[in-house]
């Protein structure tokens, strides 16, 4: 009797269905992205204790919370203004944790969290022994670049470090190098696994892109990156022959296979490995015999489909520049495509290539493309356009405008032109918007909202007379550091990162204030002077910035105390954002920009159009409200969705068949499992 009335209540769903228009039905294509737990963070201040905690993307924009400490609830009505909180009366020994209040009811508890005595982590690390090249020369291991990732499905970030030996060379330089090594930890200071690249692998930037992200939508994060023979996993295995070394007399390596390895993100494990692609080919077709630009690396993640990542990885920028794209799915590595600029038609991407890159839906068709330098490579593999200004050093792609459609590029340039100190064009047609001209190379720019009377973006370069505004008016003659930005305080302006110095812009006085100097930390890659990394990675929409100490012993997670009302969606849950936490610690790093208008008299943040990919083990399909459990107000939300009557949804939970679109038969799903 019971499936009789089950039978027909189904029936009568699929018929009510078909009143739904069929444009709500189908949602426009939803971006995989990982699931984050709240990330909260309590760090002992003079005035008590400062709680702080991740609004998701996928977060009703109406969600309030109640904060408690040692379980007692903290808060009189709901928080609604900020993420963050100043518990007066918090101390040193207390607990927290958070409850997200959703139409006056309050909904599972995130994880707690003890009270930090000083405004970082310390993250003790495991330092590989020295070694002597077999020229004779000892070196020592500092720590250098970073990547987060989730790679065990937690919901908390583990931070993935590499280790570059003190003989890392730029490519330019001969001489041997030691072996370089990633590690994984946990936040706890857990030690999780090391990957030994091997002598085949030389130590500098531009050699080593280590890509850190869910490729296969199993809710836990991949390594990827070049590996050779000699490679050793962090289980053990050694990838191809063990005994081969192919550096030549002047300790480059021109010879011997390449590889592609992708790694399992939770042991260290090797996945699969496959042949290098691009591959060397003639070391001399890449500009010089030497192997300086033969061996030019960069890397990056890029949802070239609009739902799944892939990975892009590259070669090549002064001359003949190779891309390749692959998908890492079900157990199975295959290629998407190749952009070759010494194919056909392609000869004008020759030279165009950056340092580093970017990877951003620029045209708007809900597929990303990567920004490669001065030239943009569509998501199906072809060259969008090249503004032939040929090679630079700094780049920065986001909505520096939001008072013009899309996103913009700010770019210097090594070549003389009436665009070499400073480029601002459309980062969708590559048509200049206005530029500073320049003779000589221009090393450094940065592109920051550093000043509230000006709507929008500033800029400014190494060669650049002063401050410009995206309207290219000159706003300031003294120019601030051109390094890295980062939102630190309370306002929507960015702060500056240069090395191990936080300084705030005082735009009045064209001066900067200083709002933190780490003690004993340090900064990486000689005068680029960069983090480990900045990125959101805890707490709210502010930024932490991880530095190595002197000694290299830990590494420090530093985190904000400023109390804002300002309340924004964890960046790290906006698409443009999270691709450049994937790329930041490509050849010269460059800061993470949002995909939307970040900074002074913006519109409140954009809902991002994404499901949450999340281990099964843990995953709760259907209930769409975080409760705990899938009941009548969980297929009632579903509902108004399809019926456009809302627009808020947990997208990864409604995606009952998992398909990447939230549509009717998700709905009778929804109500099978209700009825079942």
């Amino acid at each position: 009797m019971r499936k009789k009335i089950f039978m027909l209540l189904l029936a009568l769903l699929q018929v009510a269905l078909l009143t739904i228009p069929q444009q709500l039905v189908t949602a426009a294509s939803a971006r995989q992205m990982e699931y984050l737990d709240r990330g909260i963070v309590a760090v002992k201040v003079s005035n008590g204790v400062f709680v702080s905690w991740r609004m998701l993307g996928t977060d009703s924009t109406s969600i309030a919370f109640n904060l408690y400490r040692d379980g007692k609830k903290v808060n009189t009505t709901p928080i609604t203004s900020g993420t963050n909180y100043v518990d007066t009366t918090g101390t040193a020994s207390s607990t927290y944790y958070v409850c997200p209040v959703k139409d006056g009811v309050e909904l599972a508890k995130s994880e707690s969290t003890a009270v930090w005595g000083q405004n970082y982590l310390s993250l003790p690390l495991q330092i590989p022994a020295g070694g002597t090249t077999k020229s004779g020369e000892y070196y020592t291991y500092s720590a250098n670049d970073c990547s987060v990732g989730d790679l065990d499905g937690d919901g908390q970030y583990e931070i993935i470090l590499k280790w570059d030996p003190s003989n890392a060379k730029d490519n330019s330089q001969s001489g041997y190098t030691g072996n370089v090594y990633l590690d994984a930890y946990k936040l706890n200071g857990k030690f999780l696994w090391r990957i030994d690249l091997g002598r085949n692998i030389r130590a500098g930037a531009h050699y080593t892109q280590f890509m850190v992200y869910d490729l296969d939508g199993d809710g836990k994060a991949e390594v990827a990156c070049k590996t050779a023979d000699g490679t050793k996993d962090g289980i053990g295995k050694v990838i191809g022959n063990a005994n081969a070394d192919y550096t030549n007399s002047n300790g480059y390596i021109l010879s011997g296979p390449e590889y592609l390895t992708i790694f399992n993100g939770e042991t260290g494990a090797a996945l699969t490995t496959t042949d290098y692609d691009p591959p060397r080919g003639t070391v001399s077709s890449w500009g010089d015999s030497y192997g300086n630009r033969v061996d030019r690396f960069l890397a990056c993640i890029a949802y070239l489909d609009g739902v799944h990542p892939s990975l892009v990885m590259c070669r090549g920028y002064y001359t003949r520049a190779v891309l390749a794209a692959y998908n890492w799915r079900d157990g199975k590595l295959t290629k998407v495509w190749t952009f070759d600029s010494k194919d056909s038609g392609n000869s004008a991407y020759e030279g165009q290539g950056n340092h580093n890159l970017s990877v951003g839906d620029v045209d708007s068709d809900g597929m990303d493309e990567i920004v490669y330098g001065a030239c943009a490579i569509d998501h199906n593999g072809r060259g969008l356009y090249t503004t032939k200004l040929n090679h630079g050093d700094a780049m920065h792609l986001s909505d520096m405008d939001p008072g013009r459609p899309g996103l913009e590029v700010w770019q210097c340039h090594e070549t003389g032109s009436n665009a070499s100190s400073g480029e601002y064009r459309d980062a969708r047609t590559g048509q200049l918007i206005w530029g500073l001209a320049g003779t000589s190379d221009t090393g450094r720019g940065l592109a920051l909202d550093i000043d509230p009377r000006y709507k929008g973006f500033e800029m400014w370069s190494s060669s650049s007379d002063g401050v410009y505004n995206v309207n290219g008016t000159k706003v300031s003659t003294t120019k601030p550091s051109m390094n890295f930005g980062v939102w630190w305080d309370g306002d929507l302006n960015r702060e500056l990162l240069d090395g191990t110095k936080l300084d705030k812009w005082d735009y009045v006085n064209s001066t900067p204030m200083r709002l933190l100097t780490p003690a004993d930390c340090a900064s990486n890659n000689s005068t680029k002077a960069n983090p480990c990394l900045s990125a959101d990675i805890l707490g709210d929409w502010r930024e932490e910035v991880i530095w190595r100490t002197t000694d290299n012993k830990y590494l420090r997670i530093y985190t904000t105390t400023a109390v804002t009302s300002n309340r924004i969606y964890t960046l790290m849950h906006d698409p443009l954002y999270r691709l450049s936490i994937a790329w930041q610690n490509v050849a010269y790093n460059q800061p993470p920009h949002t995909g939307f208008y970040l900074g002074d008299g913006m519109s409140q943040a954009p809902t991002p159009n994404i499901y949450i990919a999340k281990p099964a083990s843990s995953f709760l399909p259907g209930d769409v409200n975080n409760d705990g459990s899938v009941d009548a107000l969980d297929f009632a939300i579903v509902k108004k969705y399809l019926l456009g009557q809302s627009t808020e949804l947990d997208t990864g939970k409604a995606d009952m068949n998992s398909d990447g679109d939230i549509n009717a038969l998700d709905l009778a799903l929804l109500k099978a499992s209700l009825l079942s």
